[in-house]
């Protein structure tokens, strides 16, 4: 009788590959569109910076006018204690939370809405920033790290600079131990991740033989049993994409 793979293991849900949720310090969004900011502005505070585990970038408490206080990311060049606004009518400085049909183009921003009240979705990662590449009447486009444009509802939200922490992927972990503690944080406990080919037959569907291979079809069913449930689930198609022949 063979034992369970670690596909099965993991799917369990078992406190081993359980992601470490409960250290998240909360959600680094906007809070819901207020009213004052709709035809003037709202300010707020930067109180504290804070460090959340598994999170590439510092996040920073901000306290608005009315009391209400967020987490969001802190982009470069802010310090605490400084005062904020976020607004039709706000200033572009950094830090400042300004409308994206506000924004001239060329200026860099972080932390864009793809809707308004979305709480921010682009330009997220460490170091990154968006660029104002055009206003149209559909929405402003926004060029992407990735060099593709995006196109935002133009009353989207979007903070003022660049996302903090720009160097930090350019050290190298040196280790694999340190590579291991770094996916752990970010709750993938599953690393290293071994191919199934190199593992021994009882340990994998592909395991075992003379010679690193499957041996078998790697497309499976979806209704496979859970020891059997590996490789391509129910895949439509498989290899390269190749273009059409043409005959003259």
């Amino acid at each position: 009788m063979g034992k369970r793979i670690l596909v099965q293991r993991r799917g369990r849900g078992s406190p081993v590959f359980r992601a470490l949720s409960h250290r998240r310090r909360g959600k680094a969004r906007y809070l819901p569109i207020k009213e004052p900011e709709l035809t003037g502005k709202i300010g707020f505070t930067i109180i504290d910076f804070i460090h959340e585990m598994g999170r590439g970038l510092p996040l920073m408490l901000v306290r608005y006018d009315d009391g209400d206080e967020c987490l969001l990311p802190a982009p470069e060049g802010v310090h605490v204690g400084q005062k904020c606004e976020q607004g039709e009518s706000a200033e572009l400085e950094v830090g400042n939370v300004v409308p994206v049909h506000k924004i001239p183009e060329g200026v860099w921003i972080c932390n864009i809405e793809m809707r308004p009240g979305d709480g921010g979705a682009l330009c997220r990662a460490s170091g990154t920033h968006g660029q104002v590449r055009g206003q149209s009447k559909s929405g402003p486009s926004i060029q992407l790290p990735s060099k593709y444009t995006r196109q935002v509802h133009k009353n989207s939200r979007a903070m003022v600079g660049v996302i903090s922490a720009g160097g930090r992927p350019d050290r190298p972990f040196l280790k694999a131990g340190l590579k291991r503690a770094f996916m752990r944080a970010k709750g993938h406990k599953a690393f290293p991740v071994v191919r199934g080919v190199a593992m021994n037959i009882v340990s994998h569907p592909f395991g075992g033989g003379a010679h690193q291979g499957p041996g078998q079809p790697t497309t499976v069913s979806r209704n496979a049993p859970p020891g059997r449930k590996v490789g391509l689930i129910a895949a439509r198609r498989t290899g390269p994409k190749r273009g059409r022949i043409r005959r003259e």
